[in-house]
């Protein structure tokens, strides 16, 4: 019996060990660090870098010299085939780029390459800022869900008892309907949170490439710190530190740029090539065995990239536009993300501590009057309505504060809160 016993221990604990294991406790800087590491959209876009090095390489390659030759076929003096003594001749040349073609095309590749860093640059952001957004709303729909369960366990036993004493006669069962309406809201909470977290849940471990449920390590006062930060300077200040740093709009800016070199490299290309060779024939020129200099130029009756060239130029007037656009949708983000930061750290900084604990306060103090009878049925469960939509309505304020700084730093990507 005793063995059976040690037996069921050990199985009850390696169950739970395997359910801790399956979940890991990290902070917002290790899930930073896995991202970084781990992220598979991000270690893909990095390729993108790879490839435009390589781009730079091939730019730089020269086309291959040419080798051509001749042997005689037919002598009809000799009446002989293939008289390959008297007659036969060979010939090299190599394609000199004129007009500064390679320069201009090694020029554009690596521009290139500076737009991939670029977009490389703006996807970090990006993702960064998603992972710290689904890590806040994880920590605060776990905090959701913790309280939810509370209630929801005091009011399931309170529900349980109701029913013995309806059953007996001894209140109504209308008492028992409205306990009953309170524990389906918040089972119904309780179900929505839960489908929160599992979603999550999920973009965190596609995001940091864990194979396991990431448990967000955040203490009540690291989070207070957080929500406690401000930007520093006004929006005005943020506008000019984002123009200076938003790698998205340094894209387009760079793409101006990007462009003028095409152009250049366009232009160029109009400027006929020269084929510079040496030819050896043996029997068939002026001289027996002569050994010759072959030049060889197209006419430049027309250009013959003209219409590439024009259509570059246009291209140059149109990322100006684009530019000039992005710069005022930036700055038109940065203003309104900064209004509703402002307006939700007020609206927040509203709500003191001194409130959060009186609100405690009453519901535990609703909690022992109602089990004393010195609160009506009706007061108690307008007042668990009211609580329930409060407690769940403020771990949402903060959580909205906390993506209204994340979409500050998406946008100015630089240190702004201090």
């Amino acid at each position: 019996m005793k063995i059976e016993k040690i037996n069921k221990i050990a199985g009850l604990f390696v169950v739970f060990s395997s359910l801790m294991a399956a979940q890991q406790q990290m902070s917002l800087l290790d899930c930073e660090q896995a991202f970084q590491s781990n992220n598979l959209q991000l270690l893909a876009e990095q390729y993108n870098i790879n490839m435009a090095d390589a781009d730079i390489l091939q730019a730089k390659i020269w086309e291959l010299p040419q080798a051509s030759g001749y042997i005689n076929a037919y002598n009809p003096e000799g009446k002989r085939a293939f008289d390959v003594g008297k007659a036969k001749g060979v010939e090299i040349s190599q394609l000199i780029y004129m007009g500064g073609k390679k320069k201009n095309e090694i020029a554009f590749a690596k521009s290139n390459k500076e737009l991939a860093q670029l977009q490389f640059s703006q996807l970090l952001v990006d993702l960064r800022a998603q992972l710290r957004t689904t890590y806040f709303n994880l920590y605060y729909e776990k905090l959701k869900f913790e309280n939810t369960n509370k209630q929801l366990g005091y009011m399931n036993d309170l529900l349980a008892a109701y029913k013995v004493q309806s059953a007996k006669g001894n209140v109504s069962l209308k008492d028992e309907v409205r306990l009953q309406s309170i524990v389906i809201q918040l089972k119904n909470d309780k179900v929505g949170i839960n489908k929160n977290i599992l979603e999550f849940e999920q973009n965190l471990k596609v995001l940091t490439g864990s194979g396991e449920d990431i448990e967000p390590k955040l203490t009540e006062t690291e989070a207070k710190d957080i929500l406690a930060s401000q930007p520093f300077g006004d929006d005005a200040e943020l506008k000019r530190k984002a123009i200076e740093n938003n790698a998205d709009y340094q894209y387009n800016l760079k793409l101006i740029d990007n462009s003028k070199l095409y152009a250049q490299w366009q232009k160029s290309l109009n400027v006929p090539d020269l084929n510079v060779g040496a030819q050896y024939d043996q029997n068939s020129g002026t001289f027996k065995n002569e050994v010759n200099l072959t030049l060889g130029i197209p006419l430049p009756l027309w250009k013959s990239n003209k219409g590439n060239v024009e259509k570059a130029n246009y291209a140059i007037q149109q990322n100006q536009k684009n530019a000039e656009f992005q710069k005022l949708t930036l700055e038109t983000k940065v203003q309104s993300a900064y209004k509703i930061w402002k307006e939700q750290y007020d609206q927040l900084a509203e709500i003191k501590s001194a409130d959060l604990n009186n609100m405690d306060l009453v519901y535990n103090g609703m909690l022992t009057n109602f089990r004393k009878g010195n609160v009506s049925l009706i007061e108690f469960a307008d007042f668990m309505d009211s609580y329930r939509e409060t407690a769940l309505q403020i771990y949402d304020m903060k959580n909205d504060l906390m993506e209204s700084a994340e979409q500050l730093n998406q946008l100015v990507q630089t240190k702004i809160f201090y």
